[in-house]
């Protein structure tokens, strides 16, 4: 029960400590979880952030820097305040990074390029995770050290990516990202990134979700994967042109544990996808393309493309119905998403079929959603998208931005299927299905179906049968397949048992 007494409130400053965005919006969420903490913010005092700890009633300090780190607390008690602050101290701890501290050590690095000075570029990679606005400087010291770069960081200007990349090439070395999500490098997974098994496909990925979509659809059928490499979702942007897309296929076709490569994107500009093509075509390893868009094959098709190539049997992804059969009136499709490659393809599947679907990241910009984010009929959000993301964590981490928009939407007599993905993995929620249970039992309840697509291996922490057996218990209609839960969605939108119509 929450206290109605005044609340207790923190602003501390800790100077001399960075910590990686992706960890600070676990801890902030690890550490608002608690009972009796009413808010909670532990991150870099970037811009953005300070302004949010503004919006939550705090002062920050006028000399505070982007390198220095802010926790923001508001607790119903004393009492509690303290715990949180005990919590953020423990949270933070296990996150860092264990180091022998004896007398007279040499302190950590100051800098990428500092720390680069002696490794082996073969078998060291850089992960970059600073602020947009910084991580330029970082990626650069780490390419002119001569590493494979993965830049986590979103918020970068294109002109600095394309200029980050033109400095790679002629480095030889691949830089993976800006915005990159998601990738695996000799079996260890950077970012968000699923548990997956060895074996001879190689990934390049203009997409996060969209590669984690892939090799877990891979991995169900058992093929294993020699790496992924993302790239970054703008790669295949006429800006940029395909920089990292082609030093990928080149530095995966050189790889002896490769028998096999797969291009996955989110919808690429025409001219570049061809130039992809044109030179995957020269290689000496085969190449399957999963480009999405209108009349392309969908991610599950792509998958089955690949196991079939690699000479294995394919069987559809499981799926298990839900308890209501048919959509709720009139209503819309809704669908909202944690993933944008997942949120492209479900809209575009299902344009095919109801013409026009409303968006943040929509299809059409003449479809796109205003400032509020109202649905407006047929209706996908991204949640994940940059917009949403700003001072807060991914969705994949947090929620709970989703779980007030479907209630909202199981209150809204004109919302008839509720379509969601939940996306498992490293760094992911290590139990997503926990916030959505009761929701989709709300909307059920209310005869509002929900369809969700999981987007998991065997092998990842959350457990991918018991995250299923939840959300089926529940309610909902479960697909191990994005692109069959969205047909399945269309089958309740006109009114037919999903799969009844096929």
């Amino acid at each position: 029960m929450t206290s109605h007494a005044s609340p207790r409130r923190s602003l501390e400053t800790r100077r001399g400590t960075y910590v990686d965005s992706v960890t600070l919006m676990q801890v902030s969420k690890r550490v608002g979880s608690l009972s009796g903490v009413r808010s909670a913010l532990v991150a870099m005092a970037t811009d953005l952030n300070l302004d949010l700890a503004v919006g939550m009633g705090f002062e920050p300090p006028a000399d505070v820097s982007p390198n220095e780190m802010i926790v923001a607390l508001e607790a119903d008690t004393e009492e509690v305040l303290d715990a949180a602050r005990a919590e953020v101290d423990r949270a933070l701890t296990e996150a860092a990074s264990p180091a022998p501290s004896t007398f007279g050590a040499a302190p950590p690095p100051a800098t990428v390029a500092a720390a680069a000075r002696g490794l082996d570029p073969d078998s060291a990679v850089a992960l970059v995770s600073t602020p947009g606005q910084y991580a330029f400087v970082d990626a650069l010291d780490a390419v002119e050290a001569g590493l494979l770069t993965m830049v986590f960081s979103d918020n970068v200007p294109v002109e600095q990516e394309v200029a980050l990349k033109d400095r790679a090439a002629e480095q030889g070395v691949l830089v993976m990202g800006p915005d990159c999500g998601t990738a695996v490098v000799g079996g260890v997974g950077l970012g968000f990134a699923d548990v997956v098994r060895p074996g001879p496909v190689g990934i390049v990925a203009a997409s996060g979700t969209g590669a984690q979509h892939l090799m877990a659809l891979l991995d169900g059928a058992d093929v294993g994967v020699s790496h992924c490499l993302g790239v970054g979702g703008r790669d295949l942007s006429e800006a940029v042109g395909g920089r990292s897309t082609l030093r990928a296929l080149d530095l995966l076709d050189a790889d002896p544990g490769t028998e096999l490569v797969v291009v996955v994107s989110k919808p690429p500009a025409d001219a570049v996808a061809e130039k992809v093509r044109a030179h995957a075509a020269a290689l000496g390893t085969p190449v399957v393309f999963g480009l999405l868009g209108p009349g392309r094959p969908d991610l599950t098709e792509t998958a089955r493309a690949v196991v079939e190539t690699a000479g294995r049997a394919w069987t559809a992804p499981e799926h298990w119905p839900g308890s209501v059969a048919t959509g709720r009136g009139d209503g819309a499709l809704r669908g909202l998403f944690s993933g944008g490659t997942l949120c492209d393809e479900a809209m575009i599947i299902a344009a095919e079929t109801l013409g026009p679907v409303s968006s943040n990241i929509p299809l059409d910009p003449a479809d796109a959603l205003g400032p509020d984010l109202a649905s407006h009929g047929h209706t996908m959000i991204d949640f994940g998208d940059d917009e949403l993301t700003r001072g807060r964590p991914h969705p994949m981490i947090d929620g709970s931005l989703r779980v007030e928009r479907m209630l909202a939407e199981t209150a809204d007599p004109g919302c008839g299927v509720l379509l969601l993905d939940v996306v498992l993995g490293l760094g992911a929620d290590p139990d997503p299905a926990a916030s959505l249970v009761e929701p989709v039992r709300a909307a059920t309840a209310a005869g509002l179906p929900v369809v969700v697509a999981v987007v998991g291996t065997r092998d990842d922490p959350q457990d991918l049968s018991a995250t299923c057996a939840a959300l089926h218990a529940a309610g909902a209609h479960v697909h191990l397949s994005n692109a069959a839960a969205t047909r399945a969605a269309l089958d309740l939108i006109a009114g037919t048992p999903p799969g009844a119509a096929s």
